[in-house]
């Protein structure tokens, strides 16, 4: 049951992530994370940018975006999770363990 409303959250965030861009910005502004966090993350977000392979290829119409929303939306979770309290504070994000 879990698995299913995490998968459901990771879904939703799509429609939703233009709002984590300025988390995403002062995440890696801040002096408060760390530097191989910031290091990870980015090279994370760069990586999946430019690998030119999909788990399930784009022309797959809702199927092929599905990989992506996964992707990303690991991506920015782990970002949630490492960040300060401070930044988790400051856009209402709360530990969902």
């Amino acid at each position: 049951m879990i698995e299913v409303r995490k998968f459901f959250r990771r879904f939703t965030f799509v429609f939703k992530f233009w709002k984590s861009v300025p988390f995403i910005k002062d995440f890696f502004l801040s002096n408060e994370v760390e530097t191989y966090k910031k290091v990870l993350s980015g090279t994370l977000i760069l990586g999946y940018a430019l690998f030119p392979f999909d788990i399930i290829p784009d022309f797959i119409l809702l199927l092929g975006i599905f990989d992506d929303v996964v992707v990303i939306g690991f991506i920015v979770e782990r970002m949630i999770k490492w960040a300060p309290p401070s930044l988790k504070e400051k856009y209402r994000f709360h530990d969902r363990e």
